[in-house]
């Protein structure tokens, strides 16, 4: 009976649901899985198989699926107010995210524009950069600096500081050009070089352009840390804090896009506090409502705020979502950061990293492994895969072969990463571990 609903589930969805990030013919041979329903670090199937959920579902679900103390907060705001627009009105959970958000920055990053998305969040950055250049007097800054590699969402404006070639190459005639500077990629070392050098070495790319386009140029924007659906390319704090100096010294913004790595991921609340610096923008969502609702915000200063403080109608930032600040949302978030708090999550993340990097360490030495890294709560490595067609494959073979194991692991062409949410204990991180590895095996076994 189970097996018939989740066959009718599986054929209903693969005819009316068009997924996303899916070639859907991959589906004639790829399983599709119908979610029956969640708890904890685990995802439900149809016939009450279970998987662990070792991606976060795309690195949202923070602190697990069904989470009672955001349901609890969720089920009392339901019988308040389920939404309000936010032009000419406000609510308490908006104010208080606000409030709580800017006090984690130490009041640097003070007012707080909220979105649905991330790419919704990148593209607020983006025209917020713009139009704060424009108030000044400064029209020729028009222009944007982007890493190679980067990836900062898949609408027109985000697209356009986007360097993912299977993203962004069959819309390239819609985009505008940005700048594309040298990713300090820690991978990227010479013989004798550490991440620092790295970072230094990439700096000085971003540099020479500075000096020659800076009056052209409004913002630099950058994934703190770890330059994640590129292949989880991970660089040294160094190089934050080198940005900061030059485009403080040519007077262009800084946009630090933490959608995938703040919210605790990279092992800080903010990924840019390890380096000690602050952007002019900091962009949010994916985790800071747990993976339950949409939700995106920026975060900025005080002088580009002003920048827009008028009497001149123009001279606003007119850019609107429907469901902008929505309460649900906004308690979702609260809920998310009193976890935070009350758990002591970035402390205790420190000790399930560490049995999680100890226990992978088989696969860190592993022949077929080349640059085994970690960061805070993101692992990842490069299976080396020599032949061309085995590593076209490489990600949906894991993908399956996980999912025997009841593992949800998704691989980014031959990077095998694990951002799993923040409540595994001791037995689910070890299972993680050796479950891991037998995928590996497996799949690099199969391809030889």
């Amino acid at each position: 009976m189970e097996s018939n609903k989740q066959s009718d589930w599986v054929a209903r969805s693969l005819s009316s649901v068009w997924h996303p990030c899916t070639q859907m013919q991959h589906h004639e041979n790829l399983p599709l899985i119908p979610v029956s329903h969640g708890r904890g670090a685990w995802l439900y199937d149809q016939n009450g198989r279970r998987y662990l959920d070792a991606i976060s579902s795309w690195w949202v679900n923070l602190f697990g699926h069904a989470n009672p103390r955001i349901n609890a907060a969720l089920k009392d705001q339901l019988d308040k107010l389920e939404h309000a627009m936010l032009a000419g009105f406000t609510h308490e959970p908006v104010i208080e995210l606000s409030e709580q958000l800017s006090a984690r920055t130490d009041h640097v990053l003070g007012h707080c524009f909220y979105a649905s998305d991330g790419a919704s969040a990148v593209e607020i950055a983006l025209k917020m950069s713009f139009h704060a250049w424009r108030n000044a007097g400064l029209t020729d800054k028009q222009e944007f600096v982007c890493l190679k590699g980067s990836y900062h969402g898949e609408t027109i404006g985000a697209l356009a500081v986007t360097d993912v070639a299977l993203f962004r190459d069959a819309y390239g005639p819609l985009l505008r050009q940005a700048h594309v500077v040298a990713s300090p990629d820690a991978r990227a070392a010479q013989e004798g070089e550490t991440a620092p050098d790295v970072a230094r070495r990439a700096a000085q790319d971003l540099a020479l352009l500075l000096e020659q386009r800076a009056s052209h140029i409004a913002a630099v924007i950058i994934e703190p840390l770890v330059q994640c659906a590129t292949g989880m390319a991970m660089h040294d704090p160094e190089y934050l804090r080198l940005v900061r100096a030059l485009c403080d010294r040519h007077q262009v913004h800084v946009i630090f896009d933490e959608i995938a790595v703040g919210c605790g991921r990279s092992g800080t609340f903010f990924a840019c506090e390890q380096a000690a610096v602050w952007p002019d923008f900091l962009c949010l969502s994916k985790g800071i409502s747990g993976g339950y609702l949409p939700l995106s915000l920026v975060m900025t200063r005080e002088a580009v705020f002003q920048a827009f403080y008028s009497t001149d109608v123009t001279r606003g930032f007119l850019h609107s979502h429907s469901y902008t600040g929505n309460p649900l949302a906004c308690r979702a978030a609260l809920a998310t950061l009193a976890i935070f708090d009350e758990d002591d999550v970035v402390n205790r993340n420190r000790d399930r990293a560490a049995r999680l990097t100890a226990a992978l360490a088989p696969l860190a030495t592993h022949p077929k492994v080349r640059h085994f890294r970690q960061r805070g709560m993101i692992w990842a490595f490069d299976a080396v895969v020599e032949d061309v067609s085995a590593a076209a494959t490489f990600s949906r073979r894991f993908f399956a072969a996980a999912l025997e194991q009841e593992l949800l692991l998704r691989p980014i062409g031959r990077t095998v990463y694990l951002m799993p949410p923040y409540i595994l204990d001791d037995a689910e991180i070890d299972g993680l571990a050796a479950r891991t590895q037998t995928v590996f095996e497996q799949v690099i076994g199969a391809l030889k």
